[in-house]
């Protein structure tokens, strides 16, 4: 069996991300237009009819703008905790609400199987409604989402731990964001708990706590003002080889970009040392 992946979105304007196998597939999240999703899909020579179903991580505008959409004029299932759901009722961003035939309640660490996929979604620290990241496995492989995480708790870790390809928070440098632009509590938001992922943060973290069966890793979510992927690669490259971890030759490092999509990734769950195709 084959698996995709691919990036339509990562960031604070809209994030989307697709998982598939020949049969079909899921979007995590949906915060930019559908019109932007369909374009990608042809872009990319994917089939748009592949999507089965949304899942998403919690109930931020850039996560969430085109789920109502998705669900009620494709006939999708979406797929989010309770408390998330009640967000997205309430949420100005999302104009279209679900109705009851659409909405499909997910609880904490209690795994379920949507189309080829084990889901479990697991609490992360963020300041939406509700915050979950996602486990989804296939066959071998197991991919994890954290796409807003404010720093790594022992869930987070867990979870951290079992994946082969890793779609993980580098939100910001932390120097870039101290003399930048932003307000005082922006900036204290973004740097808190409950906020988003430093560089620096997440590098560290990895190095010291080095999946032993990671793959690929994508840092995702790059602030538009406090960050670039240059910078990101180069923080996580300098924080592995103290460790002896070499990028490139240990594990893939490859940022993912706000407004254009990644390639498409093509994993083989039979193959032994976990390789991957990309398909321009």
């Amino acid at each position: 069996m084959r698996i995709y992946f691919k990036s339509l979105a990562s960031g604070s304007s809209g994030n989307c991300y697709y998982l598939g196998t020949d049969r079909s597939g899921l979007l995590v999240d949906a915060g930019i237009g559908v019109r932007t999703i369909r374009k990608a899909f042809k872009e990319a020579g994917m089939d748009f009819s592949m999507v089965r179903a949304v899942l998403v991580t919690h109930d931020h505008a850039d996560h969430i703008k085109a789920v109502g959409h998705l669900g009620e004029r494709f006939n999708l299932p979406i797929y989010a905790t309770p408390e998330v759901h009640k967000g997205m009722k309430r949420s100005y961003c999302m104009t279209e609400k679900l109705s009851p035939l659409h909405t499909r309640f997910l609880k904490k660490e209690e795994a379920i199987q949507v189309e080829d996929f084990r889901v479990t979604c697991f609490d992360v620290p963020h300041d939406g409604t509700d915050n979950v990241g996602y486990c989804m496995e296939a066959g071998s492989l197991t991919f994890v989402f954290l796409t807003d995480i404010g720093h790594i708790t022992e869930t987070a870790a867990a979870y951290i731990q079992r994946a082969n390809y890793l779609i993980l928070e580098a939100n910001y440098d932390e120097a870039m964001l101290q003399m930048g632009h932003y307000p005082n509590y922006l900036k204290a938001r973004i740097a808190g708990l409950n906020g988003h992922l430093s560089n620096r943060e997440m590098a560290d973290y990895l190095a010291e706590h080095f999946p032993p069966g990671l793959r690929y890793l994508w840092p995702c979510h790059l602030s538009k003002d406090n960050n670039h992927p240059e910078l990101v690669l180069k923080t996580i490259e300098m924080a592995f080889l103290k460790k002896g971890i070499v990028v490139g030759k240990d594990v893939q490092v490859l940022p993912l970009r706000r407004m254009t999509p990644s390639e498409l990734y093509t994993f083989d769950t039979e193959e032994v040392d976990l390789s991957a195709s990309v398909t321009n």
